[in-house]
């Protein structure tokens, strides 16, 4: 304890003696005021204060300066000082603002409030291009606490979090701070330099708050924030909110701001409410403070999110310029609360400058060298809003207990701890050796526990081995699977050797091999459990398998930013299996299980002649208009969903001991999901291909199509199944054509009908169709209600399908369950 306050002292004083000018900022009761904006005149430096009301606002020059101090319902308070040495001690003590609707004539015929906003609308995009493009500073410091955490989540020891929990349970588990450098470009360009990032209790961490997961600008008509949340400003904001004034104000430039609360019309809508600051005659945003439910974000976990941000005039410029950012959260779930905070500061604005679209590509967050080894030093210096107590001590705590963490002793004592055998690893047991970053074990799966009617009752276990090197950057794996099933007594085994060459184009080589029972569409669109349950239940056995003995090499590379290779090389031998088992819980009469040939389901003769034969197949998969996030020696894609992904791909058989079952095919896939402001979110899933002399190959090398028989379902969403067709009705060794679109409207529609919009369900339309030379199209249609559950457990789904193909065919009800 000696040594801790000896570390605070120091860190305090050494954080004094480098800020230019200090101080704390109260109010007229000498409460702190934090998140105040601090800001030299006629400029773009400053900083805000933080939890504590403290400030440092970096000077490098004696000399005379206005500095300007403004906190939404407090008055503006502008100090000039002159300053002949450092540090400079300044204190400001903030007056309420007075808050008059005095002068605001209140008519009966019309709401002021509207008036303003409407005016506020029709200068939205205006104020949206007011800024061609700019270069700025950006610091952000994120925090999030956790309070009472429970001892274990699901029967998994939680730990200390890394050092985060103290004796109660309660502390901070992540604490982080970014500088960077950002550009704009309009419409939609941003890019970020990351120059320092620093993460509580991990010297080699990376922070992942950044300027480009924060940038809401509410002169769009949607903001990205968990959902495609409606503007108050957005040119259809009377259909999601009313308003009310609730008083002006003046600013120190005498422009008239007029103060607005936003109200939404439902509940459940993605919509915000608080209040919005607007300046009259100009029609812009002065301030806003925001909140929005995890259920309107689509954000399960969170209880309440509150987004603040401030805007500062230049009479150089003549634009209002974000100076500062706040989003407050709480959360909870599986019995863990807590909130946070991520604070930004923008300062150093260079409006409008030579930048061109030249200046921008695909990276847009980039991390400069050594970013994350800036010492303590370095932060105290450029750090503009100040540590409070509450952080300052968190790092000082884990940065000492990392140092501990990381010794030999701690995890060699570590280890004999975790590598005791117990009783409660029956099921599953890790070695682990945490000096030379390798794992090993075992594991027997639930899930494979199961039954067919080839295998009869199946239980395995896997085996693995785990090697990690640069800090996970590059790894080997190897593990392997047993299964034995009892009615057809074999055991089958496989294996598969992995290693990661890097990080940045994520090279994968691997080596796998062995023997196991295959269902003959290789997307396994029938899971074994709901098999299981069909099977035993229902006596529907619509789980078919052939028996595969393989060795197999695959590789895959991004070659360029959004094309990656995948290649694979295999020998197959494939076996046809029989039934060997007739078992059913609940016996149906007249009524017994069918074949395990999908081809003639009442007879049980071979679907093919046993064969071996060579697989060679590539495909290259291109992510258009793919942004990324470059880190030292590692790189992060993100999918651009303003353009689609396109899947090209050959396959071919060859050197088949059945002549007739060598084949080639060729095949592309399209596919995209995309917001439609608030209207939902739509997808598409695009495919074909050609069979070339494929006239009798064998039914496993078909084209087969994900059915779906069982009327439950598990997939986040449809866009890849026909939910009301047989696994294997229209499989194909010719040419095809399938296609699905979906769109779910996120409560656009049912939360606008009374009664309906208390339940928080989304409307889902659905058309799905599958197009061969041998039949006529198959199309299914289907509606859909997603989003049903209670409260946070919203993991439910139900559908309505109709099939056709030249008339109606049949109908069904389908159960969605998403979390599994």
């Amino acid at each position: 304890m000696p040594k801790l306050l000896i570390q605070l002292y120091f860190f305090a004083f050494s954080t004094m003696v480098t800020a230019q000018v200090v101080g704390t900022i109260s109010d007229q009761n000498k409460q702190p005021l934090p998140f105040v904006n601090i800001l030299i005149e006629n400029t773009y430096k400053g900083t805000t204060s933080n939890d504590n009301g403290q400030y440092e606002l970096s000077v490098t020059e004696t000399g005379k300066y206005t500095i300007i101090f403004t906190y939404l319902g407090f008055k503006t308070v502008k100090k000039t000082v002159v300053i002949n040495e450092f540090p400079y001690q300044l204190n400001i003590i903030l007056q309420e603002e007075s808050v008059s609707l005095d002068e605001v004539l209140v008519s009966t015929e019309d709401n002021p409030a509207n008036k303003i906003i409407r005016q506020t609308i029709a200068k939205r995009k205006e104020n949206l291009e007011i800024i061609e493009n700019y270069k700025a500073n950006f610091y952000s410091r994120g925090l999030i606490r956790i309070k009472d955490a429970p001892e274990k989540i699901l029967g998994q020891e939680v730990g200390d979090l890394g050092g985060g929990l103290d004796s109660t349970r309660s502390g901070i588990i992540y604490l982080s701070e970014t500088i960077s450098k950002i550009q704009y470009l309009k419409p939609n360009k941003l890019k970020e330099k990351i120059t320092a990032s620093k993460v509580s209790g991990d010297d080699n961490g990376f922070s992942f708050n950044n300027a480009i997961d924060v940038d809401y600008n509410f002169y769009n008509n949607t903001v990205e924030f968990g959902n495609a949340i409606v503007s108050p400003i957005a040119n259809n904001a009377f259909a999601y909110y009313r308003y009310k004034l609730l008083g002006v104000f003046y600013d120190d430039r005498g422009n008239l701001v007029n103060k607005i609360k936003v109200i939404p019309k439902r509940e459940n809508d993605p919509v915000f409410s608080g209040i919005i600051y607007i300046v009259e005659d100009q029609w812009t945003i002065y301030a806003l403070e925001l909140d929005i439910t995890g259920i309107q974000a689509r954000i399960p976990p969170a209880d309440l999110i509150s987004l603040r941000q401030t805007f500062s005039y230049s009479e150089k410029d003549r634009i209002w310029a974000l100076r500062s950012q706040s989003i407050d959260f709480k959360y909870a779930l599986f019995g863990i609360k807590g909130d946070g905070r991520f604070t930004a500061v923008y300062s150093n604005y260079q409006i409008n400058t030579n930048l061109s679209p030249t200046d921008f590509n695909r990276e847009i967050v980039a991390f400069a060298p050594e970013a994350n080894k800036k010492d303590s030093l370095f932060w105290e210096q450029i750090r503009p809003v100040p540590l409070t107590s509450e952080e300052l001590t968190d790092y000082i705590r884990k940065d000492s207990i990392q140092i501990v963490k990381e010794s030999k002793p701690y995890l060699d004592s570590i280890d004999r701890e975790n590598n005791r055998f117990k009783l409660n690893n029956i099921l599953g047991y890790t070695y682990q050796n945490s000096n030379k970053n390798y794992r090993l074990g075992f594991d027997i799966p639930l899930r494979g526990f199961q039954f067919n009617t080839v295998q009869g009752y199946t239980a395995g276990t896997n085996l693995f081995f785990t090697k990690n090197y640069d800090e996970f950057r590059r790894y080997f794996r190897a593990s392997a699977s047993l299964q034995y099933g009892f009615s057809d007594e074999r055991l089958r085994a496989t294996g598969n050797l992995t290693y990661k060459f890097n990080n940045t184009t994520k090279r994968f080589l691997s080596l796998s091999g062995g023997v196991m029972a295959q269902q003959f569409s290789p997307t396994n669109p029938i899971r074994p459990i709901g098999n299981s349950l069909a099977t035993l239940f229902f006596q529907d056995n619509y789980l078919k398998l052939y028996d595969l003995s393989y060795l197999k090499v695959n590789y895959s590379e991004e070659m360029v930013n959004g094309l990656r290779l995948f290649a694979d090389l295999s020998y197959e031998s494939r076996s046809a299996l029989i039934n060997t088992s007739d078992q059913t819980f609940y016996p149906q009469d007249g009524k017994s299980y069918l074949s395990n040939n999908p081809l003639d389901q009442l007879n049980d003769v071979a679907p093919f002649t046993n064969h071996n034969i060579l697989k060679l197949s590539v495909n290259a998969r291109i992510n258009f208009g793919q942004n990324y996030l470059s880190y030292p020696d590692s790189k992060i894609n993100i999918p651009n969903e303003s353009y689609p992904t396109l899947v090209i791909g050959y396959e071919k058989g060859f050197g088949a001991t059945v002549s007739d079952y060598d084949f080639d095919q060729i095949k592309v896939r399209v596919y995209q999901s995309f917001s439609i402001a608030d209207k939902g979110q739509f997808g598409y899933n695009l495919r074909s291909g050609k069979f070339f002399s494929a006239r009798d190959i064998a039914f496993i090398d078909f084209q087969h199509f994900n059915g779906n028989q069982i009327n439950v379902s598990r997939k986040g969403d449809y866009t890849d199944v026909f939910n009301n067709l047989g696994y294997y009705d229209f499989s194909t060794n010719d040419s095809y054509l399938e296609f699905h679109a979906e769109h779910d409207f996120n409560g656009f529609i049912l939360s606008k009908i009374p009664g309906l919009n208390k339940l928080n369900f989304n409307l889902i339309l659905g058309a799905h169709q599958l197009s061969t030379p041998d039949i006529k199209p198959y199309r299914e249609f289907t509606v859909g209600i997603d989003n049903i559950g209670w409260g946070k457990w919203r993991f439910m789904r139900f559908d309505y399908i109709r099939s056709y193909q030249s008339g109606f065919i049949s109908d069904a009800l389908i159960f969605g369950l998403k979390f599994f």
